[in-house]
């Protein structure tokens, strides 16, 4: 098949799966194009089945922001046409689901015919998508593509709930390559890091407001006024500014490291012994599944798909939104007992084997094969 990949290409979630997946599929002898304003995040190698089509959009006086919906859907016209796609699979509703609708549109006048698969992914429902600018944008777009993905049933059913939605909504869940993440003996980077031994902790987000990695510290700080530890913070945002100052006042500045946005935190995980993810929305978890497939258990909140992954008292721990004091005693109790401990990572492993991208790249390629063949002109 020759499919065209729209996302945003960021280190977001819905960036990451959507590039992880044009990869995936790349190696199965697809041709993927990713069309994009910039090159995606994770893709970092030439290979002959990936091609990146860049969307150029002028900044004209005339308009306060510059018009990228209306570039993006003539590149998508430009590379639909051109490079004859079988199938569009466009990542996040918000706008890349409406402007899928309007190139098809375009190219439908020219008797061109392209399927349309949106996946959801998250804030684009629970947040941005429930706000009255955008609401009924974004139900039309999801209504009028000819697929439709949620990555967990939590977001299916919010989406259901929010949104006046006639298309059958299948769910996809996320998935994870263990070609890259797994557990791999970093033990000199782990001493350097914790030279006496202290446990590592470690969180991973773009620290908005919804990740609450203020939790993420108060977290901590429980646990390190009961033993040694470390805090590793991957990532960066607007709440950087915040937390850093949050160290200060509790006193742990020096057992937290704020690393910033890194690319290779397969690695950081490797010599990690807890995940903390506090999220006050999650759809999925991505991050989580990452950190399990590294043999690293979870501390995290219960909202939204992460009960999909996190299993309760077997992974990790599920906590509700804001309850640090669970959440910290809770960590304390993994940390109790050394076979515990291994115990949970063993459970995440196989709870994280379940989203082997092997086992889900299949549903993908039937689900496109089934759109293209029902597509109705």
């Amino acid at each position: 098949m020759r499919i065209g990949i729209v996302c945003y290409p960021t280190y977001g979630g819905s960036g990451v799966v959507a590039t992880e997946l044009g990869k995936a599929l790349a190696e199965r002898g697809h041709q993927v194009h990713f069309i994009s304003y910039r090159q995606p995040a994770r893709l970092e190698h030439f290979h002959e089945n990936i091609f990146y089509k860049e969307v150029r959009f002028a900044d004209y006086p005339l308009f306060d922001y510059p018009p990228y919906e209306t570039a993006l859907a003539s590149k998508l016209v430009d590379v639909v046409k051109y490079d004859k796609l079988d199938v569009l699979h466009v990542h996040y509703a918000i706008p890349h689901a409406s402007v899928a609708y309007m190139a098809k549109k375009i190219l439908l006048a020219e008797g061109i015919y392209i399927p349309t698969v949106t996946t959801l992914h998250g804030t684009d429902i629970t947040l941005v998508g429930k706000d009255p600018a955008y609401a009924p944008v974004v139900a039309f777009a999801i209504n009028k593509s000819d697929g439709v993905t949620a990555v967990s049933e939590s977001l299916k059913q919010d989406t259901l709930e929010f949104f006046n939605i006639k298309k059958e909504i299948k769910v996809i869940p996320n998935f994870i390559d263990f070609s890259r993440f797994k557990k791999t003996d970093k033990d000199h980077f782990k001493k350097a890091i914790a030279p006496n031994g202290e446990k590592i902790l470690i969180h991973i987000s773009n620290f908005r407001k919804v990740k609450r990695v203020d939790d993420v510290v108060r977290i901590f700080a429980k646990v390190r006024d009961q033993m040694p530890a470390k805090l590793l913070l991957i990532g960066d945002g607007p709440e950087r500014q915040n937390v850093e100052q949050l160290c200060r006042q509790l006193g742990h500045c020096q057992d937290i490291r704020f690393l910033g946005k890194q690319d290779a935190i397969e690695e950081l995980l490797a010599i990690s012994d807890l995940f903390i993810m506090p999220s006050g929305s999650e759809s999925f978890g991505l991050s989580a599944l990452e950190a399990m497939a590294c043999e690293v258990p979870v501390i995290s909140s219960n909202t939204g798909g992460l009960p999909e992954v996190n299993v309760h008292g077997k992974t990790g721990f599920l906590s509700n939104v804001g309850d640090v004091e669970s959440m910290a005693a809770n960590a304390l109790k993994i940390f109790s007992s050394e076979k515990m401990h291994q115990e949970f990572r063993a459970n995440a492993l196989k709870q994280a084997d379940l989203f082997n991208i092997g086992n889900i790249l299949p549903i993908y390629e039937d689900y496109y094969q089934e759109v293209i063949d029902t597509y109705v002109y």
